[in-house]
């Protein structure tokens, strides 16, 4: 599935990548740094609603060496070496998704009858390639460990298109997979939800299901103020789009931040 929280990493990714790359120029493991803000984002109420919606989003990054916080991945640690090549490791909490209009997770009215799918701690590992100080090549497999929801994989690359003292330009376009089990959670309908909601049958199979793809900007007015802007795109494949609860294939999110950097 499609979360809200990918389109948010682009913005989060966009005010943190000057601070990445000064990291990797001096070499230095103990950097600190605190970031917060917030940010206001419209996005279809889950991943296939042709039904949008407005709403806040806290954003909030620290980094202590190696070690992380941050709003959209969760807590965990990013080790990187001197030729670029990096491993991250993090604990996550996923909303799952609810089947009636919800304000602070995926869902809509239209899925009455599917059932929840519930929220659930899960762990993302991603090895990645910094291969230049504009391209970074990543592929991220995410896990959950309180509920059998099947795993997502993502291979994405990302490119910084610009960046200045003041402003960062990143665009990120990501490849998305999912095994039999993570497809039929998000877009397959059982026997038992075909008799609770009216929709037909549906089995996904698993593996690539849609492209991501993300644009952000980020710019600094002051060494503490700043703002960011992601507008992202995403393409459906077959797998998902030919599930009845998919009532569009082709999705965006347009998403706007003020951040204050510590």
């Amino acid at each position: 599935m499609i979360t809200r929280k990918w389109v948010l990493h682009m913005v989060c990714l966009a005010v943190c990548v000057t601070a990445i790359d000064v990291q990797a120029d001096d070499g230095s493991t103990t950097q600190q740094s605190l970031t917060v803000g917030l940010g206001a984002q419209n996005a279809p109420r889950y991943s296939g609603s042709d039904k949008r919606h407005t709403q806040m989003v806290p954003i909030v990054q620290a980094q202590d060496g190696a070690f992380f916080l941050d709003s959209v991945k969760g807590v965990g640690y990013d080790l990187q070496n001197a030729n670029g090549l990096y491993i991250e490791n993090s604990l996550g909490y996923g909303l799952g998704r609810s089947d009636k209009d919800s304000s602070w997770r995926d869902g809509t009215d239209k899925l009455k009858g599917m059932g929840n799918i519930d929220a659930t701690v899960n762990t993302s590992v991603a090895l990645g390639w910094m291969a230049t100080q504009w391209l970074t090549l990543e592929g991220r497999a995410t896990l959950p460990l309180s509920d059998g929801q099947g795993v997502q994989y993502r291979t994405s690359v990302t490119l910084i298109a610009l960046q200045n003292d003041s402003d960062t330009i990143a665009l990120q376009v990501s490849g998305l997979f999912g095994d039999g089990r993570y497809m039929n959670t998000f877009y397959g309908v059982n026997d038992q939800q075909r008799v609770q909601s009216g929709y037909t049958r549906y089995r996904a199979a698993g593996g690539f299901y849609g492209v991501d793809s993300n644009l952000a900007w980020s710019h600094q007015f002051t060494p503490h103020w700043g703002s960011a802007l992601s507008a992202g795109y995403t393409w459906l494949g077959d797998h998902a789009a030919n599930s009845p609860i998919v009532f569009e294939r082709n999705q965006t999110t347009v998403t706007a931040a003020v951040t204050y950097h510590f």
